[in-house]
């Protein structure tokens, strides 16, 4: 099933994202992880390529084909270019081909530390070489506050509408932790002729470290309502988690009650709970 045809569907498809296996681990690894989070029915999943220019671009066509043969959840493979060839780019593509999948989601990625930009500079130009060479469905990414390399976000709304002009058929959201930031990007993109469906990305905060990282990496600002939570249970792991996905889960409820969001974007971190406990909320609530 092709992305595009949920969004008609579903009123607000729910999704996770996932990272497979590093190095030598198999698929088997996740076996465990992918019973549960299929248990919870989300509507797809979409399966990371690497994370800072690195990974194993074959496990994650490998593991969206067991997702979708063996689960018949719609999995979504991510792809990167500015590491990459055009060469490169079809290597992989015949990989994802190969598993049987029809979705892809093309970005920029991480750049290697002293590499250069090869035959792929932006995201765009991704999106609009695959929708030229293959018949993917084909998302993209967005970025509620502007790409962390981008310091107008006006020109990184024009990005995002040149992404879509280019062939993307939705969007999935980097992630945020105040919906304000997300209800102010969808004004703006929509008023920028934007029309595909976006997803709010939410990741329910795990441990300190994490969230030094991923805002570091991704330039999303903290309130202060999440500065105190992690402060107060910094050495609490355990209180730290239950009250990281309380938090997220008032987020996602709140996206959901806006009719803001076209969907919902989990990121799970490969930890079922925190899917079970975010589609749970969302249950409870009568989504």
């Amino acid at each position: 099933m092709y992305i595009r045809d949920i969004y008609k569907s579903k009123k607000l498809p729910i999704s996770y994202e996932i990272f497979p296996p590093k190095g030598e681990l198999n698929i088997e690894t996740l076996r465990g992880t992918l019973n549960e989070l299929a248990g919870t029915e989300p509507d797809f999943i979409s399966v990371t390529c690497s994370a800072g220019g690195s990974g194993n671009g074959k496990n994650t066509a490998a593991l969206t084909g067991v997702i979708e043969r063996e689960y018949g959840i719609p999995a979504v493979a991510h792809v990167t270019c500015v590491n990459s060839t055009r060469a490169d780019v079809d290597r992989t593509v015949e990989d994802i081909k190969g598993q049987g999948i029809s979705n892809v989601f093309a970005l920029r990625g991480d750049r290697l530390p002293g590499s250069e930009t090869r035959d792929f500079r932006y995201g765009a130009e991704l999106v609009r070489y695959l929708r030229a060479t293959t018949d993917f469905c084909v998302g993209g990414g967005c970025y509620p506050e502007g790409h962390v390399e981008c310091d107008d976000f006006d020109e990184d709304i024009r990005h995002l509408r040149a992404k879509q002009d280019a062939g993307a058929e939705f969007f999935l959201s980097q992630l945020f932790f105040e919906n304000s930031v997300f209800y102010r990007f969808i004004e703006k993109a929509r008023a920028a002729g934007v029309t595909a469906p976006i997803d709010a990305g939410i990741m329910p905060i795990m441990g300190k470290s994490q969230i030094t990282r991923m805002v570091f990496m991704c330039g999303a600002s903290l309130p202060s309502a999440v500065i105190r939570m992690v402060n107060r249970f910094e050495h609490d792991p355990e209180s730290l988690l239950k009250a990281g996905m309380e938090y997220a889960a008032g987020q996602i409820l709140d996206l959901a009650k806006s009719g803001a969001a076209s969907g919902i974007h989990i990121y799970t971190m490969n930890k079922p709970e925190v899917a079970k406990f975010e589609m749970g909320a969302l249950r409870d609530a009568g989504f």
